[in-house]
């Protein structure tokens, strides 16, 4: 568990011999201290703590600045049954406290180059927990929800565009939408049409996100359904449509989409549900059919436009939660896929013949 930087820098966590009955990794797997290390061409360097025995480096980013999670004592809190833990920012021998949003647990999920860090702290009782950004300039920010309960981040690129999930208010267990959290403005990324709950876990330097969507069952279990593409403003598009008929997968999640729009996940095949897919799940990866994909194998150049290239989102800077309108969305769909249809492929296979 860690991360490498493109300077060979690597983090993670390491054990010593000091019994610890509140481990990090858990007593019942690791029943002594955990350490945070970095490692350069040499021993590993132990980072220390925040007060208490135990920390964890997650991530590190390619100017050598580290995040991860650390107890900043070792007296169990009542509600949590474990000494309060913190995320932390280490850079240059120094160890910051990140704090929390009032709550004695909270840890980091994503950090990028430019030192911002995203992740989930707990809120004042530790009954719910929201998530946060974090930077050297202004510290922790909740960055709130859809009007639910709770909301998790998954990923933060260089531009600063957050994405993850939000709870909606209702009655629990509360459903929850995908959401990309971007200069200030909490947008709804809504669902695939007949959906009822998603969730982002990566975005390009495009503002081009992806994740999944699922029915009402599959998001109480929860498992993916509906792997899912969102760009240009919306709406979000099922990325089964986008590739040609009879193709050998169901496209379940969608896990990252790099800056040249190719994207990676998870799918089943013909009779696999997709609450099996740890059984019977496969990878995928998908090719665009685009201006910067010249002559790729199985493309039907015919079928794309110019303009389907990548592009910058058009995201409002207002405060407010922004949700897709969904008065005009049938036809904002078709029309999408319609411009789309056949933008990628899965490698290997040869597009459906054109009617």
């Amino acid at each position: 568990m860690g991360a490498v930087n493109s300077r060979s820098q690597a983090v993670g966590v390491a054990f010593n011999t000091i019994p610890d009955p509140y481990s990090l990794a858990g007593p019942g797997f690791f029943p002594t201290q955990s350490r945070a290390f970095l490692w350069q061409n040499g021993p590993m360097q132990d980072l220390g703590t925040l007060g208490g025995p135990d920390a964890f480096a997650f991530f590190i980013n390619d100017s050598g600045e580290i995040s991860g999670q650390s107890y900043t004592n070792a007296t169990p809190n009542p509600v949590t049954g474990l000494p309060t833990v913190d995320p932390f920012f280490w850079q240059n021998g120094v160890m910051t406290d990140m704090g929390t949003l009032g709550g004695t647990f909270g840890g980091p999920r994503a950090m990028n180059n430019r030192g911002h860090v995203v992740g989930t702290s707990n809120l004042a009782g530790d009954l719910t927990f929201h998530p946060f950004l974090w930077s050297k300039n202004r510290g922790m920010q909740d960055l709130h929800t859809l009007g639910g309960d709770t909301g998790e981040t998954n990923w933060i690129s260089n531009a600063g565009d957050v994405v993850g999930k939000a709870d909606l208010p209702g009655p629990a267990p509360q459903s929850h939408d995908a959401v990309l959290w971007r200069h200030g403005a909490v947008i709804d990324l809504g669902t695939v049409p007949g959906d009822v709950c998603s969730n982002a876990y990566y975005v390009n330097s495009s503002g081009q996100v992806v994740g999944t969507s699922e029915n009402k069952d599959l998001c109480l279990v929860p498992t993916g359904e509906h792997a899912f593409l969102w760009e240009k403003g919306g709406p979000m598009v099922d990325l089964n449509t986008l590739i040609p008929a009879g193709s050998s997968l169901q496209l379940t999640f969608a896990f990252a989409i790099n800056d040249r729009g190719e994207i990676v996940g998870v799918g089943v095949p013909s009779g696999c549900a997709p609450q099996d897919v740890n059984v019977c799940g496969r990878a995928f990866v998908l090719i665009p059919c685009d201006d910067n994909h010249f002559d790729v194998e199985g493309c039907d150049y015919s079928m794309v436009e110019s303009d389907s290239a990548q592009s910058n989102v058009s995201a409002p800077r207002s405060p407010e939660v922004t949700q897709q309108t969904t008065g005009s969305l049938p036809r904002t769909v078709n029309s999408l896929r319609n411009r789309l249809m056949q933008r990628y492929r899965l490698p290997g296979q040869r597009p459906a013949p054109r009617e």
